[in-house]
């Protein structure tokens, strides 16, 4: 369920699609978060390196329509029903980055013969060791408090509920010829994890 407390005469926002930059720079990151941002390794080894334990904590996984600011990207003609997977990653049992993967219907198991059977296990690992998948480039966007997956975030983690915005990055990723969308967010205690 969602976090609905306002405070008296606030209204909720509506949903908003995000701005998705090609460039780093247009979301005005600090230079730590850039380079959280920018770097095309596995996020997971990175959080992994950082932590005495790592955990994927999956949220969901079902079908679902798409977002408005997603459908285009995966080559989808408008918002229509995908799979999605939502996850934590977290460190040390604090989540610190909010994974969101879209993969088309029309997506075979011959494409992403994993996908289906992951459970807690780590979309990033399955990515980054098979020879088969190639990585787009990476695109970047500030999600304000009203954009979906914040809201989603925050409803699991009330506690960001004053948190103005939070920084993401996305990527498609191919295999055979079939794409799935991966989004990261990057929840605020990132900003605090250093090499164990």
């Amino acid at each position: 369920m969602l976090h609905t407390s306002l405070r008296a005469g606030q209204q909720m926002q509506r949903p908003q699609a995000a701005q998705w930059y090609a460039h780093v720079n247009a979301v005005d990151s600090s230079a730590l978060m850039k380079d959280w941002l920018t770097n095309r390794d596995s996020l997971t080894a990175r959080l992994v390196a950082r932590c005495q334990q790592f955990r994927v904590q999956r949220l969901l996984q079902h079908k679902a329509v798409c977002l408005q600011d997603e459908y285009a990207a995966i080559g989808l003609a408008r918002a229509m029903k995908v799979h999605e997977r939502e996850v934590f990653l977290r460190c040390d049992g604090e989540a610190m980055v909010y994974g969101h993967t879209i993969v088309p219907l029309s997506a075979t198991a011959n494409e992403w013969p994993l996908f289906h059977a992951l459970g807690e296990k780590s979309l990033g690992s399955t990515l980054f060791n098979d020879p088969l998948v190639r990585r787009g480039d990476l695109h970047y966007a500030r999600l304000r408090q009203s954009h979906p997956l914040i809201r989603r975030i925050v409803a699991r983690q009330p506690e960001l509920a004053g948190v103005h915005s939070m920084l993401a990055r996305r990527s498609l990723f191919w295999r055979k010829g079939g794409c799935l969308q991966v989004t990261e967010v990057f929840l605020p205690g990132v900003e605090g994890l250093r090499l164990v």
